[in-house]
């Protein structure tokens, strides 16, 4: 009898624990897709071997980071000095400079 415990415990201890899966709830959405971009899409399956839906998700996900960027005057200020360059003295006038682009991104949004 002792060896049949002793058995069992080994083996509860060698089998690998069941990892608990969160229940992930999905949405389903049907997208129409031009001609040109069923093709492209096609050719990103093809050169990634990510699902269609996955290519789907991530492009979602990118055009919410752009959209996010346009609308920081923080990020906007960076992107903008990343092509025109820094303003002069923003160093010494960082608080009169990042005031400003805040005062730039209001005007832009009317």
């Amino acid at each position: 009898m002792y060896c049949v415990h002793v058995l069992h415990a080994i083996i509860l201890c060698m089998s690998k624990p069941k990892a608990s899966k969160a229940k992930v709830v999905r949405e389903p959405a049907q997208v129409y897709l031009a001609p040109d971009d069923s093709d492209l899409l096609s050719r990103l399956v093809a050169q990634t071997n990510l699902a269609k839906a996955e290519i789907l998700r991530r492009g979602i996900r990118s055009f919410a980071r752009e959209q996010a960027a346009e609308k920081s005057p923080m990020l906007s200020f960076l992107a903008e000095t990343g092509t025109t360059g820094w303003p002069d003295a923003v160093a010494v006038n960082h608080d009169e400079v990042l005031a400003e682009s805040y005062k730039g991104a209001a005007k832009k949004r009317k």
